[in-house]
């Protein structure tokens, strides 16, 4: 197959711009050490020769500088061409000066630029000759310059195949700027295959088109693959550099140090990136108000820093920079974007505060107090209503006796300057006040360095004499009386003076409380005189003092209230106490027992106590010993021969004063095991009736006597009327209702069950019955109060039996038939014979429940068979195994309730 060989016209500038070739070399090196590039003999305006490494030199730089003036270096280290630049020497030195500002830290680099020349050297004849091979679709790369101004259609190249040679090719593309949007920008010419554009393009909008060229024959046969198409927009400087912001607002501390950062500014380019379209330089175009180099701003990043002397808010609180942003490296011809920044200077506590003047004088009326006597205005340059501005005053000296307080007005910022409590013309005429001032913020720190101390001012306070009434100073004076003084005894009495005169003349005294009205107090002197006997244990006293309020009156009436506090000395007056009366003592369990003494004068007349058994009988000393344990106690202790009995034995103890007293103590000796058991008898003895309570148990046993007299009399004319039925033993079951047909049950008036049985009328209530033995059967006897008897004749073929009759709650349990009846007439309430009862009937049902052979009965329920003869109902055998039909003719004629029954009964 034929090779396909592709030619391209490309334009003028683009084929320029492939033959202007700039080789750049340059070799690694340490930081801070000499840098080489090899650059041509000719170099354009702004084109990059090379690159130092300034962060592994300095990396806190921010300034940077070039010793030559034909080149400058940019913050990333970029060296170029300030102007066109010819070589006519090998090398060519130059410095880059690096400095940091803030820690004054300074470096440079050397570079050193050498010419490189061109070394022809000729081929050899054996050298290896490399060559191309074909290839079938490789235009060259193909572009087309931004917002380009024609002619149009504007040729961009040709594409051919080598087939063409043999067959007729028709050529064809497609892609965006073709058939996708943006239509029909490009098209190629069917026969030649050239290429073609129709209008400008924006590169911010496409910046390349992949498009894709076909070559086919006439039958449309492909003659070759697809063949991709790039064509690419050369960027054109056609987009103004913007800032994100209009106007930025930013704030510093007005006690920034030098190269403090306010803040940074951003702009964007919509050109192509890492172009000189879109490298951008900030820079200040005027700030207001001026202040030479106060502020600077990084050239690349955007960053505005403090350049100049530290800022003063009081000065200018506010600056305006107009600030301007140029692509193409700042060069003049680039374009520009400006936008306005707005720095506010914050307050900082640099100002100390000061008063206005160093002294001041006030003056006061002694005696008042909660009074406002002065103010102290201060001046301060820093932001008003801040903590910056607003002052805490302090009294520093004068003082301790805190007769004086300083606030501070929130309005005014000024000291105000009180008085709290009252003074004294007479202690102090003059009192002298140190004041000094600070901020609620403290001071910045070079503030405070200069100014170690803060600001301070004197004031004199002049205290006023006034005309007062008399003074009870000390409010509390003290007398000392004997107890058991005689009455009228005059003792010297609380003492007020005239604080002008030091004098006591003139003066009256009155008494205005006195807790036990002990004393009298005398108008004219102040003395007091014993009214009554004082008794130092009458009373508890607070402190042992007992408090007696004075008021002092002059003759303006004038006065004032003190206390004279009077202490009672002590007389051994009271002898000691035995504290128990009663004593209970357990034997063997206890062998003594302890008693103590109290003893209600002070201290000094009372303990050690002594304690001895005086005018003992001989029998207590016999039995009792006395043994002291301590100061105020002592054990009493019993011999082993004691008897169990209570005892009085005396006790005499006395103070170490002498004054002594004798106790007859009760001790009781008790066979126990703890005192309690014996306490409790002996409390019990103690008890007394009341007349009332008396009354109540006689009206108690009157009441009771009449109740039983009243069931007496119910018995016995109970027993004169009650009968049983002579054919009873020959009933199977007694129910409450009628037994069979013409037998009627009623109710007599007195509460009693009438039964009529073989014309026999019996009246009867919960009899409990005795039995005998009689044929075979079993007797159940039941007294109330009494006990029971269970007996059991066990007889070939005999059925056990079990007789009940309920009638108006009551309940009849009768012996086996034939048998001998006792009656005994009571009533009985359901829940006593249901208790007494209950556990007999189980016990008798669970014997009867077994057969002759003493064996478990399928039933637990006990049958009822036919009993014998003479019973006018018959028997109720239709509910046993043997289901005997004979004599069950009366229940035909049952009443219509008994039907049901009637019908259960004849089924077979």
């Amino acid at each position: 197959m034929a090779a396909l060989v592709p030619r391209s016209f490309l334009r003028g500038a683009l084929c320029s711009q492939l033959l202007l070739t700039l080789l750049v070399f340059s070799c690694p090196c340490e930081a801070c050490k000499k840098v080489i590039f090899n650059i041509p003999s000719k170099l354009e305006a702004d084109k990059m020769i090379g690159r130092v490494n300034l962060k592994e030199c300095l990396k806190s730089a921010d300034v940077i500088q070039s010793s030559d003036p034909d080149f400058r270096v940019l913050g990333d280290g970029s060296v170029f061409t300030a102007r066109a630049v010819m070589f006519s020497a090998e090398e060519r030195p130059f410095t880059v000066l690096l400095s940091d500002t803030k820690t004054q830290a300074q470096k440079d680099i050397t570079v050193l630029l050498k010419h490189q020349r061109k070394v022809l050297r000729k081929r050899q004849t054996k050298e290896t000759v490399l060559r191309r091979a074909k290839r079938r679709w490789a235009p060259i790369p193909c572009s087309m310059q931004e917002n380009s101004l024609g002619p149009f259609p504007l040729f961009l190249q040709q594409v051919q195949s080598d087939a063409a040679q043999n067959y007729t090719i028709f050529y064809s593309i497609s892609g965006r700027g073709v058939d996708k949007e943006p239509l029909n920008l490009f098209y190629i010419e069917k026969d030649t295959g050239n290429l073609y554009c129709t209008r400008p393009v924006d590169r911010e909008e496409y910046d390349i088109f992949d498009l894709i060229a076909y070559a086919s024959t006439a039958d449309g046969y492909s003659a070759d693959l697809p063949l991709p198409l790039p064509i690419r927009v050369e960027d054109e400087n056609d987009n103004y550099p913007v800032f994100t912001e209009s106007i930025y607002n930013f704030e510093i501390p007005e006690s920034s140090k030098l190269g403090t950062t306010v803040g940074v500014v951003c702009a964007t380019d919509r050109d192509e990136p890492d172009t000189m379209h879109t490298l951008l330089k900030y820079s200040i175009l005027e700030q207001t108000p001026r202040s030479p180099g106060l502020f600077s701003m990084h050239p690349r990043k955007g960053v505005i820093t403090l350049a100049s002397h530290p800022l003063d808010r009081e000065t200018a609180h506010k600056y305006t920079l107009l600030i301007k942003v140029q692509d193409m490296d700042g060069q003049f011809f680039g374009l520009m974007a400006t936008s306005t920044c707005l720095i506010t200077v914050k307050d900082s506590n640099d100002h100390v505060p000061t008063f206005r003047q160093n002294a001041y004088e006030a003056s006061v009326e002694e005696n008042t107090f909660n009074v406002e006597i002065l103010r102290l205005p201060i001046e301060d340059k820093d932001l008003i209503n801040t903590e910056n501005w607003r002052a805490n005053f302090t009294i520093l000296k004068g003082n301790e006796k805190g007769h004086f307080k300083i606030s501070t007005d929130q309005k005014t910022n000024e000291g105000v300057l009180c008085v709290i409590k009252p003074l004294n013309y007479e202690e102090n005429r003059q009192v002298i006040l140190e004041i000094g001032v600070t901020n609620e913020a403290p001071l910045t720190r070079d503030i405070a360095i200069r100014s170690a101390t803060m600001n301070r001012a004197v004031v004199t306070v002049h205290v006023k004499d006034q005309d007062e009434g008399p003074e009870c100073h000390p409010p509390a004076q003290y007398v000392r009386i004997k107890e058991n003084s005689k009455v009228g005894s005059k003792i010297n009495g609380y003492k007020a003076y005239d604080p002008e005169t030091k004098s006591s003349e003139g003066l009256r005294y009155k008494k205005l409380h006195d807790p036990k009205e002990w004393i009298n107090i005398d108008e004219i002197s102040g003395s007091i005189v014993t009214s009554k006997t004082l008794d130092r244990e009458a009373v508890a006293f607070k402190n042992d003092l007992y408090n007696i309020t004075v008021l002092a009156i002059d003759r303006a009436g004038r006065s004032c209230t003190g206390t004279l506090a009077v202490n009672i000395e002590d007389v051994n007056d009271n002898p000691p106490e035995i504290v128990q009366d009663y004593l209970t003592v357990c034997k063997p369990k206890m062998g003594y027992t302890e008693i103590s003494a109290v003893d209600r004068d002070d201290a000094v007349h009372g303990p050690p106590f002594s304690f001895s058994m005086a005018n003992a009988s001989p029998e207590i000393s016999r039995v009792w010993t006395l043994t002291q344990v301590n100061d105020t106690a002592a054990r009493l202790s019993y011999r082993n021969n004691a008897y169990f009995q209570e005892y009085s034995v005396p006790v005499t103890v006395k103070d170490r004063a002498g004054q002594s007293a004798t106790k007859t103590l009760r001790v009781n000796l008790c066979d126990c095991v703890h005192p309690s058991q014996c306490r409790a008898v002996y409390k019990s003895g103690k008890v007394v009736l009341g007349e009332w309570a008396i009354l109540a148990i006689l009206l108690g046993i009157g009441l009771l006597s009449c109740v039983l007299l009243t069931l007496v009399c119910g018995i016995v004319s109970t027993r004169k009327e009650k009968r049983f039925p002579e054919d009873l033993a020959q009933q199977n079951l007694i129910i409450s209702n009628t037994e069979a047909p013409g037998d009627d049950r009623v109710c007599s008036a007195n509460g009693f069950m009438t039964q009529s049985v073989n014309n026999s009328s019996q009246g009867f209530c919960g009899t409990m019955g005795s039995g005998v033995k009689n044929g075979g059967q079993e007797t159940i006897e039941m007294v109330k109060g009494g006990h029971q008897t269970l007996e059991t004749c066990q007889a070939g073929g005999h059925h056990h039996t079990l007789e009940s009759c309920k009638g108006g709650g009551q309940q009849t349990l009768d012996s086996c038939r034939g048998g001998h009846v006792e009656v005994d007439n009571c009533r009985y309430t359901y829940s006593e014979w249901h208790s007494f009862t209950e556990p007999r009937l189980g016990e008798k049902l669970h014997l009867c429940n077994r057969n002759e052979d003493h064996m478990q009965a399928q039933d637990y329920i006990l049958t009822y068979n036919y009993e014998g003869r003479g019973s006018p109902a018959g028997s109720i055998g239709c509910c046993s195994e043997k289901q005997e039909e004979d004599g069950l003719d009366f229940l035909s004629n049952l009443q219509p309730k008994f039907t049901a029954l009637a019908e259960a009964c004849m089924k077979r």
